[in-house]
């Protein structure tokens, strides 16, 4: 089993949590649930997606976008790939890589980007920024 520190998460923080969320949230995503994003979500988040022509601003705009794809995204097989966490007092940016294989054996490769705010229940998705990556394994 990894350690925190194995997962790329700065020592100290108070934001360890956030890895296990998202991992939790892209697990159903994966099976077309995209509700695990948007109960995490602040009110006012934004998202940058490479298939919309601007970001989307508050829960109302990312809830309508997310339901247009919920039941659609399925992943045979995922994985987060180098996650790291950064505290920065009232806010945390979580980046990794992200990996997934569909059924029929296809990959997709995506960079993200996300910002953290503490909530009086637990983090909250402030920011969240998707890009298509190159190959997981070409140098950097």
């Amino acid at each position: 089993m990894s350690s925190r520190r194995d997962l790329g998460v700065v020592p100290g923080t108070r934001f360890l949590g956030v890895i296990d969320l998202e991992r939790a949230a892209l697990a159903r995503w994966c099976r077309g649930d995209p509700s695990g994003f948007l109960e995490l979500a602040d009110p006012e988040v934004t998202y940058f997606d490479p298939f919309l022509a601007r970001r989307l601003d508050g829960l109302a705009a990312l809830t309508a976008y997310y339901e247009g794809l919920r039941g659609r995204i399925a992943a045979a097989s995922w994985e987060m790939i180098d996650p790291r966490l950064d505290d920065l007092g009232d806010a945390a940016i979580l980046t990794f890589r992200f990996r997934s294989l569909t059924a029929a054996g296809f990959e997709h490769l995506w960079n993200a980007t996300e910002v953290w705010v503490a909530g009086a229940s637990g983090p909250r998705l402030r920011h969240t920024h998707w890009s298509i990556a190159a190959a997981v394994d070409a140098a950097p």
